[in-house]
């Protein structure tokens, strides 16, 4: 007795005999039917065509809708193991479609490019380089409030672009404002302090006051919004620890913000000893 030939199941042989059969029931009633057209004389020549093809088409409707009759369950069984195995590909894949994703947000909103500084989770930096996978940065640090290049390189994936807000500090102008941070003492007389600040602000923004106002302008015709004047002004804050804070905003240029930042800071503290 051979026992080596694989073991077929019987509802998979029903099913083709039942297939096979159908196959041959369509195949003699389309025979029939053709050749009773054919031999039809009221039937003009293209009217017999006409109905030629016409049965040819629903015979092949018929029996492909008999076959998925016939094979539905095996059809079904077949759906839904395709269905998991769609679903574990993609809970696999989850991150790496993300990324995909992330890079067509970046391209198909123009969120970011190549010299852009940008922060997102954590991460800042300028922009070396992006592909559909992540973002190359040139870290800025340290901490968010420093300018300075740490010669680092950071990487982080287009993912982070669905769960993350991204802050672009620098728009497409080439001037922008900033802000800088000075902490006094509660008993310092910070009316002097504010002054002295204030003059090192316009001392230090003067040479380039002119230009800043007329990209400001140009973004307020481009925008259709109200654009902030470049002017050095400066706002009051108490913090919890019983200090004033004496913050400046004031306008530089995107490519000297650190520079303009550390000579306002100097000036200031020079008149401060003086």
């Amino acid at each position: 007795m051979i026992t080596w030939l694989p073991q077929i199941d019987s509802s998979i042989v029903l099913d083709s005999l039942k297939s096979l059969l159908l196959l041959l029931s369509v195949l003699i009633a389309r025979t029939v039917v053709v050749r009773s057209i054919a031999r039809n004389s009221a039937l003009t020549m293209e009217a017999k065509r006409r109905w030629v093809v016409t049965v040819r088409n629903s015979m092949v409707f018929v029996f492909l809708l008999g076959l998925v009759v016939i094979w539905a369950h095996e059809l079904q069984a077949f759906a839904v193991s395709l269905v998991a195995l769609a679903a574990a590909v993609v809970l696999a894949t989850k991150e790496l479609l993300l990324c995909w994703s992330g890079a067509a947000l970046r391209v198909g909103g123009k969120v970011y490019s190549v010299g852009d500084r940008v922060q997102i989770a954590g991460h800042r930096g300028v922009v070396l380089d992006h592909d559909i996978f992540a973002t190359k940065l040139l870290e800025i640090g340290p901490g968010q409030s420093s300018h300075l290049y740490t010669g680092r390189v950071t990487v982080f994936p287009n993912s982070l672009l669905f769960t993350n807000a991204l802050i672009k500090e620098n728009p497409t102008q080439e001037y922008g404002l900033y802000t800088l941070t000075v902490p006094l003492p509660a008993e310092q007389d910070w009316k002097r302090a504010e002054t002295r600040l204030l003059e090192s602000a316009k001392a230090e923004c003067t040479p380039f006051m002119q230009e800043a106002s007329r990209q400001m302008k140009l973004l307020e015709q481009q925008n259709l919004l109200e654009a902030p004047s470049p002017e050095p002004r400066i706002t009051i804050q108490l913090s919890d620890a019983g200090r004033i804070v004496l913050v400046l905003r004031f306008p530089a240029p995107d490519r000297g913000r650190s520079r303009i930042e550390q000579a306002i800071l100097r000036r200031y503290l020079s008149a401060a000893v003086s």
